[in-house]
C-alpha cells in the first residue's frame, strides 16, 4: 500500500543528493527559500474559505451604493393639482381682504377726523333742541362709529318729555337725533297750576291758564295718577285723535266702566268702558262731524256702543 505521509522539508538540513553529479548548494542559502508544503495547503484552505463572505460584503457594499442614488431617481414629482392652487390663492386672497378691511373699521372706528362737534335734534315739541343738545354734550368729540343709541337714550333719561330717541350718523362730524316725545293727555288741578300729564301719569310741564292748553281736565288731583280711575280716563284720552282731544273740556269716570268727556261747548260724551276704545274714537269723531240742525239740538254723544252710536 503506497504511503500517505507528506513529504516535509526542514530548513536547515541538508537535502537528497542528485542521482546524477550536480553539485549541492548550502543549507543557510536554501533555508530562505524553502516552504513548507503543510503550510501553504493550510494558508489556501483559508484564503477559500474567507473569499466568500468578502465577495459578499463587497457586492452588499456595492448595492447599498448604488440603491440609494437608484430609488431617489425613481421617485417622479407630480404637479399639484389645480383646484387646490386656486383654493389656496382664493384662501389668501379673503385674508388679505379680511385684514384690509379690519384695519380700514379700526381706522375709521378710532379716527379723530370722525368726531361728533355737531348735533341736530328734531321732533321736539314739549322741549327745545338747545336742551336735547346740552345733555348729550358728553357725545361731543367722541368718533360716530362708537355713538350708540343706548348711550343717547340713557343720557336723554332726565329729560322726561323724551319717550325714546333714534340716531342717524352724517359724516364727517354731525349727529342727527330724532327724539319721540311723550304725549300730554290731559291736565292736573296742582295748586295754582295746571299739569301736564301723558297716559303714564308722567308730569311732562305746567300751565298758569288752563285755557292756554288744549286738553281736558281731569279732576282728580295730582296724586291720583296711580289710581284706577286715571288709569281708565288716560286710556280713553289717549285713544282721541288730536282735533277732537282739543275739543275736550273735562274728563271724570264714575267707576272704570263709566267714562265721560264734557266738550268745551258744554255738551257730554257718554263712552263707558274702555273695550272697543278705537272704534268708540272712530265713531264720535264721525258724530262731530255731523251737521249740526238746530231744530233737533244736540247735548249728549253716546258712544258706549260703538256699532250703534246716538245722539240726543
Amino acid at each position: 500500500m503506497a504511503s500517505t505521509r507528506k513529504p516535509t522539508f526542514k530548513p536547515g538540513t541538508d537535502a537528497a543528493k542528485p542521482a546524477s553529479g550536480g553539485t549541492v548548494r548550502s543549507g543557510a542559502a536554501e533555508s530562505t527559500a524553502v516552504i513548507s508544503a503543510e503550510r501553504s495547503v493550510q494558508a489556501v484552505e483559508a484564503e477559500r474559505k474567507a473569499a466568500p463572505s468578502e465577495a459578499k460584503k463587497s457586492s452588499a457594499a456595492g448595492k447599498a451604493k448604488t440603491a440609494a442614488p437608484r430609488s431617489r431617481s425613481n421617485v417622479i414629482a407630480f404637479p399639484e393639482p389645480r383646484h387646490r392652487r386656486t383654493r389656496r390663492h382664493v384662501v389668501w386672497t379673503l385674508l388679505v381682504v379680511v385684514a384690509v378691511v379690519a384695519v380700514v373699521i379700526a381706522g375709521a372706528v378710532f379716527s379723530p377726523a370722525l368726531a361728533v362737534r355737531s348735533i341736530t335734534v328734531d321732533g321736539t315739541k314739549l322741549l327745545t333742541p338747545d336742551a336735547v343738545q346740552n345733555a348729550l354734550t358728553k357725545v361731543k368729540g367722541k368718533p360716530l362709529p362708537q355713538v350708540t343709541e343706548q348711550e343717547v337714550n340713557d343720557l336723554l333719561k332726565p329729560l322726561v318729555q323724551v319717550r325714546s330717541a333714534t340716531i342717524e350718523a352724517r359724516p364727517p362730524s354731525e349727529l342727527l337725533v330724532h327724539v319721540e316725545e311723550r304725549v300730554p293727555v290731559a291736565l292736573l288741578k296742582q295748586g295754582a297750576s295746571f299739569v301736564m300729564v301723558d297716559v303714564d301719569g308722567v308730569q311732562l310741564g305746567t300751565a298758569k291758564d288752563q285755557a292756554t292748553v288744549p286738553l281736558p281736565l281731569i279732576d282728580a288731583g295730582a296724586g291720583a295718577t296711580n289710581t284706577g280711575l286715571f288709569k281708565a280716563i288716560a286710556a280713553v284720552l289717549d285713544t282721541l285723535p288730536a282735533d277732537v282731544l282739543a275739543r275736550m273740556s273735562t274728563a271724570s269716570a264714575a267707576s272704570p266702566d263709566a267714562v265721560e268727556l264734557k266738550l268745551v261747548d258744554g255738551k257730554t260724551v257718554v263712552w263707558g268702558n274702555a273695550e272697543d276704545k278705537e272704534l268708540k274714537a272712530k265713531a264720535l269723531e264721525a258724530l262731530l262731524k255731523m251737521p249740526a240742525d238746530p231744530k233737533v239740538p244736540v247735548s249728549v254723544y253716546d258712544v258706549s256702543v260703538p256699532r250703534h252710536p246716538f245722539t240726543k
